[in-house]
């Protein structure tokens, strides 16, 4: 899986980040069943801080402890991920109201800068749109500065797994998306970037409840 061996002392928070990239990078998908053994192994660290990152992922939402089974990378429904998009439309909305009002030029720049590659281009690299994506949302939250918000960090670690589960819309579909929300930053108008955001992560929900509607658990 291309690991790293860990050398730090703080080895459950290190072995945390490594286990999450490996979910990050798909290495680990979901449904994937984390043998403890052959992990920590493989990262050079004892099981109890491998035991410890894997407290942590569950409390990330991103693996799942089963009784007599062990752990695994969390498998969403579709249902469960309707409920997380829809705490996601409220929590994104009120980040992006929020960072309206504090919003410099040069943090617009910055979230223009991370779509820049992808317009007009013939081929878009989805791992990096997906890098991009994540990387946009993140900032418009630490810009809002709102204690609240730190769940915020939680709900966008489902996210990964939601391009895992192919519930994103298409670049062509959202770089106008986060292009109009950035206008509204810039023009710190709150109640539209809210609105704007809104819209935008309730596009997501709508593929969801197509699945449900579908009969797709």
């Amino acid at each position: 899986m291309g690991l790293k061996r860990i050398d730090h002392k703080d080895l459950g928070q290190l072995t945390y980040h490594q286990v999450k990239e490996l979910i990050v990078r798909k290495a680990l998908r979901p449904g994937d069943h984390i043998r403890q053994d052959e992990m920590a192994q493989q990262l050079g660290v004892s099981r109890t801080p491998l035991l410890k990152a894997l407290n942590l992922l569950e409390r990330d939402l991103l693996v799942e402890f089963i009784p007599r089974r062990g752990y695994f990378v969390k498998q969403y429904t579709y249902a469960e991920m309707r409920e997380v998009f829809q705490v996601r439309e409220v929590l994104e909305g009120l980040a992006a109201r929020l960072a309206a009002e504090h919003i410099t030029l040069d943090e617009t720049a910055y979230l223009r800068s991370l779509f820049a590659p992808f317009h007009g281009a013939d081929a878009i690299d989805m791992a990096a749109y997906e890098s991009a994506d994540q990387a946009f949302h993140r900032q418009i939250a630490a810009i809002g500065a709102n204690a609240v918000l730190a769940k915020l960090e939680v709900m966008r670690n489902v996210q990964v797994l939601a391009y895992q589960m192919g519930l994103h819309l298409s670049p062509e579909q959202t770089l106008t998306d986060h292009a109009a929300i950035i206008d509204a930053l810039e023009r710190r108008d709150g109640l539209g970037a809210e609105r704007l955001m809104r819209a935008h992560i309730n596009a997501g929900t709508r593929i969801i409840e197509q699945h449900i509607a579908e009969g797709q658990p």
